[in-house]
């Protein structure tokens, strides 16, 4: 059963962040053990800046928060500054008073072999800890959310995806040049991301209405895996002005 995805349109992705993270505090403050399903990249930077201000300034504490994210490179160790590990602990962990043991991200270096195996260990932690109750989505010009890429399963967990051309592209300025992104990352999969509670997806700029428009009111297709979120009964998401205008 498709339903409306409901957009929030705030004047500046400040506005829209601080808005998510008002939701996230709300969790944190009214729950025992809150598990929270995180993102990287540059869209959810404000959102991480604003909970490191909530938790500094107005004493809003993650001793008892579980995280898991969504995704990581193949063949990144943790060390590698463009591992999301890296990332998350530079932009987020780092800032709170988080303990590291409810932190889980895949491994980018597990063994070939193993893979299978990790992903499934994945997918029981998520289970174990409850179930996220708060889901932070970005996409990509892909239509992607995590690393489901077009082609994704509406039903698919945790796994090995190949990242799209147009993924890698994105990704190369960062990593100095195309040739040095992974070609390989592991993602949550579609399915898992849906099991949440509560799903965010945070969209900021001209560029990105195309993609969140085709998302939020186009067919339901697994070319543009975002769509999927027209069957979760709790998706939001939150646009700037910029993104409105372009829409």
């Amino acid at each position: 059963m498709t339903h409306p995805i409901p957009r929030k349109t705030f004047q500046t992705s400040e506005a829209a962040s601080q808005a998510v993270a008002q939701e996230i505090a709300t969790l944190i403050r009214g729950k025992p053990k809150p598990v929270l399903g995180l993102a990287t990249g540059g869209t959810p930077l404000k959102l991480y800046a604003e909970l490191i201000r909530l938790h500094r300034e107005e004493g809003l504490s993650f001793a008892h928060v579980t995280t898991f994210n969504l995704d990581e490179y193949c063949g990144l160790d943790r060390e590698h500054p463009q591992s999301y590990w890296n990332f998350m602990w530079r932009h987020l962990f780092d800032h709170i008073d988080i303990d590291p043991a409810n932190v889980h991200l895949p491994s980018g270096t597990v063994a070939e072999q193993e893979i299978n195996n990790h992903c499934a260990a994945y997918e029981a932690a998520i289970m174990n800890a409850g179930g996220i109750d708060y889901q932070v989505l970005g996409i990509g010009r892909t239509g992607h959310i995590g690393f489901n890429e077009p082609g994704s399963a509406i039903d698919s967990k945790t796994r090995h995806v190949l990242l799209d051309p147009i993924t890698r592209e994105d990704a190369a300025k960062d990593f100095g040049g195309i040739e040095q992104v992974p070609t390989g990352a592991i993602t949550m999969g579609c399915g898992t991301i849906l099991s949440a509670r509560r799903i965010a997806l945070l969209a900021f700029g001209a560029a990105k209405a195309a993609v969140v428009d085709a998302a939020t009111t186009g067919p339901v297709t697994d070319q543009l895996p975002a769509s999927f979120l027209q069957q979760h009964p709790a998706t939001t998401f939150f646009v700037d002005q910029e993104l409105a205008d372009a829409s």
